[in-house]
């Protein structure tokens, strides 16, 4: 589907839609404008400088294969020597590797990266120790919509270098049924008799998800074989372990609401196939990263 992101650990695919690409280009313009005027004023004539990234925290990096898209795009010049790739742990005081070229260059480039880096690594070292917690129970962390503006491409590759699954991209290449739509046309089976109509009539085959809110809700989309997976919103993990004891269904089903590092383990141990977490990216620490002229 057009614009709709894959990322496989530190590497990417995007189609050609160009969305990494804008949003560089919109932050450096957001940072830059007309110009560096610090530099332009201090630094008379053009010199090359290297500098080194130094990591100050424990963290999962992300955000190097970024860094090398960023500096290329403010100077092809600009050469990008790192020391560790995307998703590897990086203790406090490690350096990450060097970048050299025009000092102009590397100043104009410096924050754009830094702020990428520090926000996505904070966001894989989170998603990171949730998937560790996850991963003996064969539950898959998945992320959400609740990004910041314009960084959701950033945010989501993040998630996937620390190891978690993308939840669908935007509006456009999944179909989430929420609570929202079910109350405007009168209830769960009206919404869904809908949506079976929409998918035949536009011969359409994408994921479908409906959100649930309680047991009746529950009990009628397991009927509905066009949908992909059940999201149980602001169950508690009692109440999802009763319901998949009781009836037969096939769909896989996901759990959300509220769901973060201290209560995560009683979902773990409910029977849930998918958490998704919005915690992942809407609230995260920065990762304590700098970049160094020698």
């Amino acid at each position: 589907m057009k614009g709709f992101l894959i990322f496989e650990n530190e590497s990417s695919r995007f189609d050609d839609d160009g969305l990494l690409i804008n949003f560089i280009d919109q932050a450096i313009k957001e940072d830059v404008g007309e110009g560096d005027l610090t530099t332009a004023s201090v630094v008379q004539n053009s010199r090359i400088a290297t500098a080194h990234f130094l990591v100050k925290e424990d963290c999962i990096i992300a955000g190097i294969a970024l860094a090398t898209i960023i500096f290329k795009r403010i100077d092809p010049a600009i050469s990008f020597t790192p020391s560790h790739k995307d998703g590897d742990f990086t203790k406090a005081g490690t350096l990450l590797g060097s970048v050299s070229g025009d000092i102009a260059s590397l100043l104009k480039a410096e924050r754009l990266v830094l702020n990428a880096m520090q926000r996505m690594s904070g966001i894989a070292t989170k998603t990171k120790l949730l998937v560790d917690q996850a991963s003996p129970f064969g539950v898959t962390i998945l992320d959400t919509r609740k990004t910041t503006p314009n960084f959701r491409i950033c945010e989501k590759w993040a998630v996937a270098i620390g190891g978690g699954k993308n939840h669908r991209f935007a509006l456009y290449d999944q179909i989430l049924i929420k609570d929202n739509h079910i109350k405007f046309v009168g209830g769960i089976k009206n919404a869904l008799d809908n949506l079976a109509n929409y998918l035949e009539v536009n011969k359409l085959d994408v994921p479908v998800i409906v959100e649930v809110q309680n047991e009746v809700e529950f009990v009628v989309a397991i009927q509905y074989r066009a949908i992909t997976r059940i999201l149980m919103d602001n169950f508690n993990p009692e109440q999802i372990t009763q319901l998949i004891a009781k009836y037969d269904f096939t769909q896989k089903l996901e759990a959300s609401g509220g769901i973060h590092a201290e209560n995560i383990d009683a979902y773990l141990k409910s029977g849930i196939h998918y958490l998704s977490i919005g915690d992942l990216t809407h609230h995260i620490q920065s990762i304590d990263i700098s970049l160094k002229i020698q």
